[in-house]
């Protein structure tokens, strides 16, 4: 006789999207099983609950021993099923386990919806119980790559305003994420949670993601816009080695990730190699390729022995970000850039206003209050990457500011430029 999907709930997490797995069967609520269980089983149980996705998989017990029957052990689910009971098990209460090793899932509370595909869509959040729309006021590319790496979607390709997919019912939250771009999910970017707010349904937070079948990364960088390079194929995120990589690679790979031009094509040392499987051995591009795949990726044998095919990664100027060190709040602080895969400083020669507004505007914290010389925020360490700025306030960003030559300067740290901005 055909059975309905076993209900499911988390119990003792910090809401009812994390905690310990229970499960109902026969009238009774039981336990599942630690044993061989990951994050595929979790993913199956945030989607039954309507949780989003997966954040972790706990197999030790994380959220205290339960009680009663261990009803499901050495789960394998595909991560397609729509049930935890559809995937496979040992059989209903057939377990080798004790309580102390009851298996327990910390969801997203992400999702995306109305759209054509899974990776893309309305933003929805999960708070206090409810699944709410997001105010897009507040969001930006860098929050959405974020959420498109999250949820397996590759990058943010675009962040479409005037609700394309369609109005939320629930609550319109106005949570505001600060991401630098590098996290694994949402919930790790700081955020300035701003409640219900009069934000209309026609402003909701929508994404489309790129998803494509051979999407490319970067990892192991301080942004989403350099690192080493892999592609993912198959099912399966691979290495890229090559023998001969350098600028019209790079720029094929840049240009892909909507990071803007290649600043630079490197082989990564040692330590930051990978130890995956390979994806891609050997390719040569012309440089005017849209896909990494579209460049000649099927050279001879003979062709890639006479080299050492080596991980390969790339810097583009996508990757320079600003962030604000030593302050009161992320709205105050020493001026520090990343450029060319490392953080820096400012001199404060010349920085005046209108240099800090561009820095409080490029970072959403308002307009500018002060700009401080003198280390007022502390002395930073490392390169000292721009000297002489020369803004006119009106720049998106301060490495559009007329300046001296990137690392070019005849300043100490002592003279590290900060800002206070009003947000």
């Amino acid at each position: 006789m055909f059975e309905g999907a076993a209900v499911v709930r988390l119990e003792d997490g910090s809401g009812r999207c994390a905690g310990r797995v229970e499960v109902k069967h026969q009238g009774q609520w039981g336990t599942v099983c630690g044993d061989s269980w990951d994050m595929t089983d979790a993913a199956v149980v945030c989607k039954q609950l309507g949780c989003g996705s997966a954040l972790e998989a706990h197999m030790y017990g994380d959220f205290g021993p339960g009680s009663g029957p261990i009803w499901m052990d050495e789960v394998g689910c595909r991560g397609t099923e729509s049930a935890l009971s559809d995937c496979t098990h040992n059989g209903w209460g057939q377990h080798n386990c004790n309580h102390g090793v009851d298996a327990g899932v910390t969801c997203s509370g992400f999702r995306l919806v109305n759209g054509s595909t899974a990776c893309e869509g309305r933003v929805e959040i999960h708070v206090l119980g409810t699944w709410g729309s997001l105010c897009a006021s507040h969001w930006d590319l860098l929050d959405a790559h974020v959420l498109c790496r999250h949820l397996d979607c590759g990058f943010a390709e675009s962040i479409p305003r005037g609700g394309p997919f369609g109005r939320g019912t629930g609550p319109v939250w106005r949570d505001s994420f600060h991401c630098d771009g590098t996290e694994a999910h949402l919930g790790q970017c700081p955020v300035t949670a701003l409640g219900a707010s009069p934000c209309s349904h026609e402003n909701n937070a929508a994404v489309i993601c790129s998803a494509g079948s051979a999407s490319l990364r970067l990892v192991g960088g301080g942004s989403r816009c350099d690192g080493r390079v892999e592609i993912f194929q198959h099912g399966t995120w691979g290495r890229v080695l090559d023998d001969q990589w350098d600028m019209q690679e790079a720029s094929v790979v840049c240009r892909q990730l909507r990071c803007g031009e290649a600043e630079t094509a490197y082989n990564p040392p040692k330590p930051q190699r990978g130890t995956g499987p390979v994806g891609l051995r050997g390719v040569r591009c012309a440089g005017h390729e849209a896909n990494l795949t579209l460049c000649n990726t099927s050279l001879p044998e003979s062709m890639l022995a006479a080299g050492i095919a080596e991980d390969v990664g790339v810097v583009c100027w996508g990757s320079r970000q600003v962030r604000l060190v030593n302050g009161p709040g992320r709205c105050a602080g020493r001026v520090e850039i990343y450029y060319q895969g490392s953080w820096g400083t400012i001199c404060d020669d010349s920085w005046d206003l209108p240099d800090a507004t561009v820095v409080c505007h490029q970072l959403g914290c308002g307009g500018a209050v002060k700009a401080v010389g003198s280390a007022h925020f502390g002395e930073g360490s490392g390169q000292i990457w721009l000297d002489a700025v020369n803004c006119s306030g009106a720049e998106a960003a301060l490495w559009d500011c007329p300046a001296g030559s990137w690392g070019q300067h005849d300043c100490g740290h002592k003279e590290d430029a900060g800002v206070d901005c009003s947000g």
